[in-house]
């Protein structure tokens, strides 16, 4: 595990946050029942020489809830962390749940922000009160519980990753078991169960679902860095239609759409696409800006 460091906002909150790795400056957003512990796609990042500083967003890891009472005020913490470690331009990742936060942020820091890469991410409104993900999301992620649901699923993953693997596939992936095995290599189940072995709730998840209703349409128009969408047309966690409406409405956004096995495209066949094109678009930022 990377070290985590503290910051107290000006409100006298606390931001948990870490950074990994040396070199030009990547802000990452994680996705959901995640923190600054995330490793998703990190390792490729620091093979190309990028430093990344994972902010854990609101009500996740040791980071005050309250920082997330607004979008805008997520993202006035995630300034004045970036003034904090003196660092004035960063690259913007975003993995899914993570979307609405740096879509807001590219949006009201445009000086700070060389470009933004949103990965499977949400880019609209999401789980709906009405949809029975939402409403198993209440029950199994409330923050009085969510520490025991992550035991749990943590415990099963580490007896048979492959049965967890097969039980959590319909959430993550439209295709069937059969379809997908195809895609799965050597060392897939491995970060599968180290990924349910790390992940926690807390009360960040609940605000996940709370500011993707918040996300104002008219900042994804106001975005005027570089922008790249990668989705996979696989994805059920969170469809297609994101990367669709997000390419739509950011003005001049490249869009990747990947034949990986589903939501989390940072492992499987179809991976290494979606970390090269990663690579390239963050070198054609940084010409843009002047770093070579």
């Amino acid at each position: 595990m990377r070290e985590a460091r503290y910051f107290q906002t000006r409100n006298g909150l606390q931001l948990e946050y870490s950074v990994a790795g040396t070199g030009r400056p990547i802000l990452m957003m994680h996705g959901g029942h995640s923190n600054c512990q995330e490793e998703f796609g990190y390792q490729e990042l620091m093979d190309q020489g990028y430093a990344i500083i994972t902010p854990s967003r609101p009500g996740y890891g040791k980071t005050d809830r309250l920082i997330g009472n607004s979008l805008k005020s997520a993202c006035r913490a995630y300034a004045e962390l970036l003034d904090h470690l003196e660092v004035e331009r960063v690259h913007l990742v975003a993995m899914s749940a993570g979307g609405p936060s740096a879509i807001t942020f590219a949006a009201l820091y445009p000086g700070r922000v060389s470009s933004l890469t949103l990965q499977s991410a949400v880019t609209k409104e999401w789980l709906t009160p009405q949809d029975k993900e939402y409403k198993a999301a209440r029950i199994l992620f409330h923050p009085a519980r969510e520490k025991y649901s992550w035991k749990l699923v943590s415990l099963c993953t580490n007896l048979s990753p492959k049965f967890l693997f097969r039980q959590m596939l319909p959430s993550f992936s439209t295709l069937k078991l059969k379809e997908v095995q195809p895609y799965i290599q050597e060392g897939d189940l491995e970060a599968f169960r180290k990924m349910n072995s790390r992940q926690r709730s807390g009360s960040g998840f609940f605000i996940d679902l709370q500011q993707t209703a918040q996300l104002d349409p008219a900042h994804s128009r106001q975005i005027r860095c570089p922008v790249l969408i990668i989705h996979s047309k696989h994805d059920q966690a969170v469809r297609l239609d994101h990367a669709l409406h997000a390419s739509g409405a950011i003005p001049d956004a490249l869009m990747l759409i990947v034949d990986t096995w589903g939501h989390l495209i940072w492992f499987g066949k179809g991976s290494e696409l979606v970390h090269q094109e990663t690579a390239a678009f963050l070198r054609e930022a940084d010409i843009l800006v002047g770093i070579t």
